[in-house]
């Protein structure tokens, strides 16, 4: 029998609640070292491993299962499978021209492209195997990186592309909540990009292969303004109403990382505010998706953190908010 949005959403409802809140993030911050914190998500029931990056993949993997099993339409987690996509072709583009075959060990699933389909279609330089959208720039990015070694602009020829079609993928899929996260992840990205490259010096083309066009970003006039450096950069950024751009400026002037953190909050919170909400549709399972990555990214903090014998109240500052 074919799975209903009303069995689903039931479901995720319940689901929910296995998701760490701030009580068990406080908890697990209070952790003394790596072992103790391993325990302790194997206690919460997060995996079985014996190693903090083994329980990460373990749960990842269970999540994914459990996507599968219940959403009646999985394409609805295309615009974050293709990101997938494109890593496992820099994985292999990168191994193949280096000679070394331990990067199939990096090749992370699911994806939209099998990951055999993938080897095949850089170790005999034929993308036809891979989905249209990316054909193109997967020559284009390697055809750089085979004849002048340029991993960062190859890189960018993936990067733009998958932004541009993760974009398109959301309009495809009838959820407003969708295409207006696409939207912000997308222009963020950009602004990221565009700050990077002020930051290092690098040229008008650069920028051009690498900013995608998306509503509320001035593409040109970002280009302009990062050529000129990291103030002139600021100063235009700040005059995008958008998005919370300004408040998004006040951070990056306080810290990158700060800027990060504001970015990836904004994003959760969005999430949170559209989908915890929803009673139909496709908004509560792509929420608990987003919850379970928001997740992941606050343990990882955590683990670097406790790992590195890191002060509490620093940890503390770089934390996420959470779905939970």
């Amino acid at each position: 029998m074919a799975l209903s949005y009303e069995f689903s959403i039931g479901s995720v409802r319940a689901k929910e609640n296995s998701l760490f809140g701030k009580t068990d993030i406080e908890q697990l911050l209070c952790c003394r070292n790596v072992d103790e914190l391993c325990q302790l998500l194997r206690d919460k029931g997060y995996g079985t491993s014996d190693t903090f990056d083994g329980l990460s993949e373990e749960h990842t993997e269970k999540t994914w299962a459990y996507l599968k099993s219940i959403a009646p339409d999985f394409s609805i987690f295309d615009p974050f499978l293709i990101l997938n996509d494109v890593h496992n072709f820099k994985v292999v583009l990168k191994g193949t021209m280096s000679a070394r075959d331990y990067y199939k060990n990096l090749l992370i699933s699911p994806s939209t492209v099998e990951h055999k389909a993938m080897i095949h279609a850089v170790e005999h330089r034929d993308m036809r195997a891979l989905p249209e959208w990316m054909q193109k720039p997967a020559e284009k990015a390697y055809e750089l990186l085979a004849h002048s070694g340029d991993a960062k602009a190859s890189d960018a020829v993936l990067d733009k592309a998958v932004m541009e079609e993760m974009l398109a993928e959301a309009q495809k899929i009838k959820s407003a909540f969708l295409r207006e996260y696409i939207s912000t992840s997308v222009f963020y990205n950009n602004v990221k990009i565009a700050v990077r490259a002020a930051r290092t010096g690098a040229d008008k083309n650069y920028l051009e292969s690498a900013l995608c066009e998306t509503e509320g970003f001035d593409r040109d006039k970002i280009i302009t303004a990062a050529v000129k450096g990291s103030d002139a950069l600021t100063d235009a950024l700040a005059k995008i109403g958008s998005y919370g751009c300004r408040s998004a400026v006040e951070a990056y002037k306080e810290s990158p990382a700060a800027f990060e953190r504001f970015v990836d909050d904004r994003l959760i919170t969005l999430a949170k505010e559209s989908c915890k909400r929803a009673s139909e549709g496709a908004e509560p399972l792509l929420g608990y998706y987003l919850g379970t990555e928001a997740e992941k990214k606050t343990l990882h903090i955590l683990y670097s953190g406790i790992k590195t014998k890191t002060d509490q109240d620093i940890i503390r500052e770089r934390l996420r908010e959470i779905y939970g």
